[in-house]
């Protein structure tokens, strides 16, 4: 019986041979490539059919920069994104940073630091995609508590009473019953005037 690799993999790199150097090490740890790029250009288009766990780039590509195509995977939420790079420094870091690079590999590649630095990369865009989405039904939530507030007259504490009791009750999440409230908002806004 088959078992399913620690990680799906996609490898973005121009060099043959640091790519060969991460296609052994990630088979090593119990990884799989799913897929690779060696341009830009390419890179989103080979996440998106792939759909890895995580996606290694180098920072310099042909046709043009590394951390730029990470970051336009990390927009879109694709997967995380790990660095491959032989030099560091602060304003790389601080470009990594704000493109929502997770971790950093070194050339030439130490395969025992591979496995830790895409565990790494996983965990912290796995612990960011959490707090982004309690953030939009904080969000929700908020906006459902305005509603009501509206609609009934009600403070903002009894508004949030009225959505956590109205969540105890269906045994519904309370973001999803403050959609519904959004939703029924949104209905009744839309019916024409008698």
């Amino acid at each position: 019986m088959k078992t399913s690799p620690r990680w799906r993999v996609v490898i973005v790199d121009d060099h043959e041979r640091s790519r060969a150097d991460l296609r052994a090490a990630i088979q090593a740890a119990g990884g799989e490539v799913a897929g690779e790029a060696v341009r830009c250009a390419d890179a989103r288009e080979a996440v998106r059919r792939a759909r890895p766990d995580v996606a290694v780039f180098a920072v310099g590509l042909p046709d043009g920069d590394g951390v730029a195509a990470a970051s336009d995977v990390v927009e879109e939420e694709a997967c995380p994104v790990v660095l491959f790079t032989s030099h560091t420094g602060d304003a790389l870091l601080e470009r990594a940073r704000s493109a929502g690079v997770m971790a950093f590999l070194l050339k030439p590649l130490r395969p025992a630091e591979l496995a830790p630095a895409l565990d790494l990369a996983i965990a912290r865009f796995e612990e960011a995609q959490g707090l982004r989405r309690r953030l939009e039904e904080r969000k929700v939530i908020e906006r459902a508590k305005g509603v009501l507030m509206a609609r009934y007259g009600l403070v903002e504490n009894e508004a949030y009473h009225r959505l956590r009791r109205a969540a105890m009750d269906s045994r519904k999440p309370m973001a999803h019953i403050a959609r519904e409230v959004l939703t029924s908002e949104s209905v009744v806004g839309d019916l024409p005037a008698t």
